[in-house]
């Protein structure tokens, strides 16, 4: 056998923690399990839709391209220690020295604000006799990855909230429970405690949904107690989209906040052949520039596999407004809500009319820099897809950027001040943030599949040529991008109008 090279895993290059400080080298003899995503060697004619089974008969990874992987590890003195074909997934284990060699790579430690983290710098190398099989490599870096899209009402004697069945009527949601569908949450931290399900749903008088906690890698349901802190994500996501779609099961996949359990928890759901999702929400995410190239492809692609098995991925935009948080005065989309594969999901204000069966008027949310804003604007990442080519999309905010995927799809109540009635740590709550909105579209489509006795699966080509399903938002800002007649960077498409897009779909199946 030729001598081995190493070569640049493309896109996978990282910088050292931002601020952080830099305490040493991580010892050599700590064990790491690192997961590695191979490329697909085909991919599914567009519009095909697959069982789990078949994809990964088809599509799933080729044991002879896995060998050659078990070949890498054993002369790097690593252990195989789990395949997974549908995933494209293989887990490599091993200590920091042999991993370190592997990929030609230096671990460190870091203090940060967030505590003391292992980082790398630079790109990965792998054998130039795998390159051509390795998408991406995770778990060497374990930096927090995301946050939760999600705010606090400030304190109010009587702020104005909704009940997620309120907003339901309100959108049009169509009648039903979802009977029959299994809606996947994707959690990087947190956990949830049944009797605060029992008690809420109770105050509801709805029928507790089925949930079901889902370990990923290290992750685990562990509820911290404090109300501001994950909990109130997970119980967020939970009680919306129980209380819109209550008999469909939930599943709550729970996994470390870092690219590699963010990767890992997309995919396991994606491909999870018992409860089978037929839709995920994920409220977590970052601004594009906190993202390695390599985490967004790889997580993209898993996205092209759930449309190809008919699962809806929904998204939450981001409660940073257009600059998404970050402070170089430059706009930024966040992912995975830019992947051009996922329904992004922005944030309105809603406000009821006086009887309470109808919107009086429904604006962008934007309550300012401390107060949060609907993320959206041009991704960096992805170019303009086939389905908003017909679309006027503004150009960038940054010059010299773009064309790029516009972002978000959707939209849906997110202001804290119109926020979401919740119960978390056995503490009644109003939230909001696009985190709400993701659950909330991710009820609605139980409700479509079960009403439609199928799933819609990838739901954007179909909306963006039936945009009059959803209610247009032409009034506010969230930054460098404002509303207007048809789709924004703000709102998007607009937020739902479930009756329209029931019947929409009744005649027109989504991709």
């Amino acid at each position: 056998m030729a001598e081995r090279t190493y070569v640049p895993l493309k896109d996978s290059a990282r910088a050292a923690p931002a601020g952080a400080t830099l305490l040493g080298p991580v010892d050599p003899a700590q064990l790491l399990t690192v997961s590695l995503y191979l490329r697909p060697h085909a991919s599914p004619p567009a519009g095909m839709r697959l069982e789990r089974a078949e994809f990964a008969r088809q599509y799933g990874a080729r044991s002879e391209h896995v060998a050659r992987i078990e070949t890498y590890a054993v002369d790097h003195g690593l252990v195989v220690a789990d395949i997974d074909l549908a995933r494209r997934l293989v887990r490599l284990a091993g200590t920091v020295a042999a991993i370190s060699r592997a990929f030609r790579t230096k671990l460190d430690r870091y203090g940060t604000d967030t505590g003391e983290h292992r980082g790398r710098s630079g790109p990965l190398y792998v054998g130039d006799d795998i390159v051509d099989l390795v998408h991406g490599v995770f778990g060497l870096d374990d930096r927090p990855q995301a946050r939760a899209q999600f705010r606090v009402a400030a304190a109010k004697a009587a702020p104005t909230s909704f009940a997620a069945p309120a907003l339901g009527r309100l959108y049009g949601f169509p009648d039903g429970d979802g009977a029959g569908e299994t809606i996947a949450l994707i959690e990087l931290g947190g956990g949830f405690a049944e009797a605060d399900i029992a008690t809420y749903f109770t105050q509801l008088k709805i029928a507790a949904p089925t949930v079901t906690a889902v370990a990923v890698d290290a992750g685990r349901n562990a509820p911290t107690g404090d109300t501001n802190g994950p909990d109130g994500e997970v119980m967020l996501d939970i009680e919306v989209a129980g209380a819109l779609a209550p008999g469909a099961a939930i599943a709550v996949y729970f996994a470390p906040n870092t690219d590699q359990g963010f990767v890992d928890a997309v995919t396991q759901a994606i491909h999870d052949p018992t409860l089978k999702p037929s839709v995920i929400s994920i409220s977590w995410g970052g601004p594009e520039s906190s993202w390695t190239q390599q985490a967004a492809n790889t997580m993209d692609q898993a996205f092209q596999d759930a449309a190809s098995l008919g699962v809806t991925v929904c998204v939450a935009s981001g409660d940073g407004g257009s600059g998404d948080g970050v402070t170089d005065g430059k706009a930024h989309a966040d992912f995975p809500a830019s992947s051009p594969n996922v329904l992004g999901c922005g944030g309105t204000r809603v406000i009821a009319a006086a009887d309470g069966t109808s919107i009086a008027s429904e604006t962008v949310w934007n309550d300012g820099a401390q107060g949060g804003a609907g993320g959206g604007g041009i991704s960096t990442f992805f170019p303009v897809p086939s389905y908003q080519q017909g679309v006027a999309l503004p150009p960038s905010a940054n010059a010299g950027d773009g064309p790029g995927r516009g972002v978000p799809d959707v939209a849906g109540n997110a202001d804290p001040e119109s926020g979401y009635q919740v119960l978390v740590d056995g503490k009644s709550m109003v939230i909001g943030g696009t985190s709400a909105v993701a659950p909330l579209w991710a009820g609605l489509i139980a409700l479509l599949n079960a009403n439609l006795g199928r799933p819609v699966g990838f739901l954007n080509p179909m909306l963006y040529a039936h945009a009059a399903a959803c209610r247009d938002i032409t009034s506010g800002d969230n930054g460098a991008y404002r509303a207007g007649k048809g789709w924004d960077a703000c709102t998007g498409l607009g937020s739902p109008d479930g009756t329209a897009l029931l019947a929409a779909l009744e005649t027109k199946p989504a991709g």
